[in-house]
């Protein structure tokens, strides 16, 4: 196993692509690039890939209301510009 960092867009949706059964860690904002990235736990010897969906909102903004409260799993808040933007980071999980 090792730690990888994937970028994200700065969009309210992205996506991700990452090994099969990679263990999201965290969300920080990297020091260098100003840019977002998610820190994930992954085998780097899994050759199958999964995309993962990453949903991003502003405090204040709204969550759609459809969601059931299991499908966005919080993985952090960062923020960007010295705090002048604020940002929570989700991953959506489709409801079974």
């Amino acid at each position: 196993m090792k730690i990888f960092k994937y970028y994200i867009e700065t969009t309210d949706e992205t996506t991700i692509s990452l090994p099969k059964g990679a263990r999201i860690l965290t969300a920080q904002v990297h020091p260098v690039s100003n840019g977002i990235y998610i820190w994930a736990l992954v085998d780097p010897d899994e050759e199958e890939i999964e995309d993962r969906t990453i949903q991003i909102y502003g405090t204040g903004h709204s969550i759609p209301e459809h969601y059931y409260p299991d499908q966005l799993i919080y993985i952090n808040t960062v923020q960007l510009h010295l705090g002048q933007l604020v940002f929570h980071i989700f991953e959506y999980k489709d409801h079974p």
